[in-house]
C-alpha cells in the first residue's frame, strides 16, 4: 500500500497547501491522494517537478 504522507510533509516544509497542487493536477486526483489511493505514475513526475523534489519526498510504500 502506498502512503502520501511524505507529500503532505513536503508541502508543509515548503509552506504550500494541498490546494496549490491544483495548478498541476485535477481535484479528483488530489482527492485520491488524500485517500492514499493509487494514481497514474505521471502524476508523481508532475508533483516532483512542481516541488523540485525526489519521489521519496512524496510517496512511500507501507508493507
Amino acid at each position: 500500500m502506498l502512503s502520501y504522507e511524505p507529500l503532505w510533509h513536503t508541502l508543509l516544509t515548503k509552506k504550500l497547501k494541498k490546494t496549490d497542487l491544483l495548478s498541476i493536477i485535477s481535484s479528483s486526483t488530489l482527492a485520491k491522494l488524500g485517500k492514499d489511493e493509487p494514481v497514474n505514475s505521471d502524476i508523481y513526475d508532475k508533483i516532483c517537478n512542481f516541488l523540485n523534489c525526489e519521489i521519496e519526498d512524496i510517496v512511500k510504500h507501507n508493507k
